[in-house]
C-alpha cells in the first residue's frame, strides 16, 4: 500500500554541502546547504536563502567555494548549519575548522573536507534564490583519490541529508556500474 505525503522535497540522497566565503574582514565564513546539484559539466546550482551571510559575501566577492561534507566531521559541519554567521561572527573558528586561502578563487578552502569545487559566481536570482556558480577547479586531497587520480567515494565518505528526519547518513556500497550493468538487458 502506498501512502500520499503531500508535497515534500524528498529526493534522495540530498548532499550536504558547505559553501565556504570570505567576509567583509577577510575572515573565513561557511554554510551548510542541502539544496544544491550540479546544473551543467562545469556549474553548480544552489539554493541559498539571500538573509544568509554566506550570501551577503558571495555577491561581494563573486566567489565562493563547495566542499562535500564527510562523516569524519559531522559535528563541525551541523555547527555551521545551526550557526548563523549574522550573529556568530567567527563560527568558523568556533567550528574547530580550518581556513586555506584557494588559489583560484576569492574564497577559503576547508582543510578537513577533502573534496573542493572552486567556484565563480555566475547569477543569482533574488526571487528564487538560485545561485549559480562556475566551477573553474576542483580540489581533491591524495587521501580521496585511487590510483588512477580518480575520487574514491568510498575514501571521501559524503554524507547526505534526510530532509523527512532530518538526520545524515553516510552513502553506503557500490551495488552496480553506471553505463555497464543495463546491457544484459539489452541483449
Amino acid at each position: 500500500m502506498r501512502k500520499n505525503l503531500g508535497a515534500k522535497p524528498y529526493l534522495y540522497p540530498q548532499p550536504t554541502l558547505v559553501i565556504a566565503t570570505y567576509n567583509d574582514d577577510g575572515t573565513a565564513n561557511a554554510m551548510v546547504a542541502a539544496w544544491g546539484s550540479i546544473s551543467d559539466m562545469n556549474q553548480i546550482a544552489i539554493y541559498v536563502a539571500n538573509s544568509h551571510k554566506t550570501m551577503d559575501n558571495i555577491k561581494a566577492r563573486k566567489a565562493f567555494t563547495v566542499s562535500m561534507a564527510t562523516a569524519q566531521n559531522i559535528k563541525a559541519i551541523d555547527y555551521l548549519g545551526i550557526t548563523s554567521g549574522k550573529k556568530v561572527a567567527d563560527k568558523f573558528t568556533k567550528s574547530g575548522l580550518t581556513a586555506v586561502k584557494s588559489e583560484n578563487v576569492d574564497a577559503p578552502l576547508i582543510a578537513e573536507l577533502p573534496l573542493t569545487l572552486e567556484c565563480k559566481m555566475v547569477s543569482y536570482n533574488e526571487e528564487s534564490e538560485l545561485l549559480l556558480g562556475e566551477i573553474v577547479n576542483v580540489v581533491a586531497d591524495d587521501s580521496v583519490l585511487d590510483a588512477s587520480d580518480k575520487v574514491d567515494v568510498k575514501k571521501l565518505n559524503p554524507i547526505c541529508y534526510d530532509t523527512s528526519n532530518h538526520g545524515y547518513f553516510a552513502i553506503g556500497e557500490r551495488i552496480g556500474s553506471a553505463f555497464s550493468d543495463g546491457k544484459e538487458i539489452s541483449k
